[in-house]
């Protein structure tokens, strides 16, 4: 018997510490780079851990908002959720500044700061919960409505934009001129096709998989923004994790967001190319007229320090960061 055992333990060393369930909710529908990326992340810890931990996903919004799914995992009802929901850790908003970077390396160059480890660290304080990985939410983002072409700031004076409720994105539609309505996400094609709002933004992988190109005609390809996408997980659950196992799922999640991000870099063109067969208008602007954006937003820069979410050593050594990854 005790021979039994111990060969078991050999063929399985983590027979000894038990079983988990980690349930994990997002919004995004089949298909888009975060959907992909958590299968993987199941699949992954699962093997790793050989069936001890089993990861149960939820896409397309299944369980809510992304703001109620956030409140179930500090609630402890779920233990895990991705997405730009910055509600509970508006420090995050620093890395959303517009026009902050321009190229892919630069994104990864902040996310995987050590500036960026001290904001995910701070969560858990004020939260009760870990993030685990930090990752691009979906590339960067784009302006699009049903009213006219936008090719300069003043194009935007009058538009009714839809955000999420960020405070950046907010403050970028405003600098433009243009007011806000917040609708959330599962509920933005019904919002655009009403009239609630009459544009938006979000990276071309979104508006392909939500087919928000059915409900706008004009788009302008500025790459104004990029969102980090927190992996969110119940600090409570996580510490109760044998330690083996809180490695293991951080390995499969640090695996997960590289290959997220990398996914959407193989599907931004091609989503791209779906909203311009589908009859919508693409404008890409001149240097010049991309510039004029840039500098519209410059007042935001001022603000996040204004109002605390960033100090300006933290936006000093930011741009720093971006300069040094060109």
């Amino acid at each position: 018997m005790l021979l039994a055992c111990a060969v078991a333990m050999a063929e399985d060393p983590y027979a000894s510490l038990g079983n988990f369930e980690m349930t994990v909710a997002y919004a995004q529908p089949k298909g888009n780079p975060r959907d992909v990326s958590m299968d993987k992340f199941a699949a992954d810890v699962a093997e790793k851990t050989n069936g001890h931990v089993k990861v149960t996903v939820f896409g397309n919004g299944q369980l809510g908002t992304e703001k109620e799914m956030l409140e179930q995992v500090v609630g402890g009802v779920i233990q895990g959720m991705r997405g730009g929901q910055f509600d509970f850790s508006p420090r995050l908003l620093m890395f959303t500044l517009p026009f902050l970077t321009q190229t892919r390396a630069q994104v990864t160059a902040l996310l995987q700061s050590d500036l960026a480890k001290k904001v995910c660290a701070e969560a858990e304080k004020t939260t009760g919960t870990v993030i685990i990985n930090l990752c691009d939410a979906g590339g960067y983002r784009q302006f699009s409505n049903n009213k006219h072409p936008i090719t300069k700031p003043a194009d935007l004076v009058g538009l009714k934009m839809r955000t999420n409720g960020m405070k950046t994105i907010d403050m970028t539609f405003i600098a433009l001129g243009a007011t806000t309505t917040t609708v959330p996400y599962a509920d933005l094609y019904m919002g655009l096709k009403t009239g609630i709002a009459d544009g938006q933004e979000n990276p071309w992988v979104n508006v392909e998989g939500m087919k928000f190109y059915e409900v706008q005609k004009y788009f302008t390809q500025v790459n104004y923004q990029f969102h980090p996408d927190p992996f969110y997980v119940n600090a409570a659950w996580w510490n109760g994790l044998p330690e083996e196992f809180r490695t293991i799922i951080s390995e499969c999640a640090t695996e997960m967001g590289a290959y997220n991000d990398e996914l959407i870099d193989q599907n931004s063109e091609a989503a791209k190319q779906v909203i311009i067969d589908s009859g919508a208008e693409v404008y890409v602007p001149t240097e010049e007229e991309l510039k004029a954006f840039q500098d519209a937003c410059q007042v935001v820069y001022e603000q996040v320090v204004k109002e605390g979410i960033c100090t300006q050593e933290e936006l000093d050594e930011m741009l720093a960061i971006v300069e040094a990854a060109k």
